[in-house]
């Protein structure tokens, strides 16, 4: 069976200030996450050497902070720099007319629909921008295909850098828990990586949101 590593981006000025950072702004990492994402990739290097792997594959948004994520990640494990892959189906959520607001500051601004939305945040929309619905549908299938890579051969192992919502979203949907529920019963911390591995028909989740020391 392969192994997946699913890794959210590592930390944003918005991040460390707990405010929307979605698919249309395009900020880098700050110091704290480029030293950040090298310790993340020395943890991934460490647990891919108990594994077998004979074929590594590195995905990731292409928003710039997942790509300074990757660029470590995949120097730590011995991909080559122009083979780290990039796929606009791992971007984050829209937030709409809350990018860039704190949790308050959309409860000031959308009281009704951001109380539905903290409920549900995957069937509800938030405002000109998607739910997690939406997120799932373009994300989901991209990350099928890895996985279905990944299945064919029990060598093989593959990380994808992406972001809060994609990698709670996949994650809960992995555990069978029910998705409007993403939000409350799964963590994705910057930085942080979960592993699922994958075998025909087959997967399991053997770590999740594990911070690199």
């Amino acid at each position: 069976m392969g192994s997946l590593f699913l890794v959210r981006h590592a930390t944003t000025e918005a991040s460390s200030s707990g405010r929307n950072l979605g698919r249309r702004a395009d900020p880098p990492l700050t110091d704290d996450g480029r030293e950040l994402a090298v310790r993340s990739g020395v943890a991934i290097a460490a647990e891919l050497a108990a594994l077998p792997h004979d074929r590594l594959r590195v995905v990731s948004s292409p928003a710039r902070r997942c790509r300074e994520t990757a660029a470590p990640i995949a120097t730590a494990i011995g991909v080559a720099a122009g083979a780290v892959e990039v796929d606009p189906a791992l971007l984050e959520i829209d937030y709409g007319a809350w990018d860039g607001l704190t949790a308050d500051e959309c409860l000031e601004r959308d009281p009704q629909l951001r109380a539905a939305w903290e409920e549900d945040p995957y069937h509800i929309t938030a405002p000109g921008g998607e739910s997690g619905a939406d997120v799932a549908a373009r994300a989901f299938p991209a990350l099928a295909e890895l996985e279905a890579w990944l299945a064919a051969d029990r060598a093989r192992a593959a990380v994808a850098v992406s972001h809060n919502h994609v990698v709670r979203l996949h994650l809960t949907a992995v555990l069978g828990l029910p998705l409007p529920d993403y939000r409350r019963r799964v963590v994705a911390d910057p930085g942080g990586y979960s592993v699922i591995t994958v075998a025909r028909g087959a997967r399991v989740v053997r770590r999740v949101n594990v911070l690199p020391a």
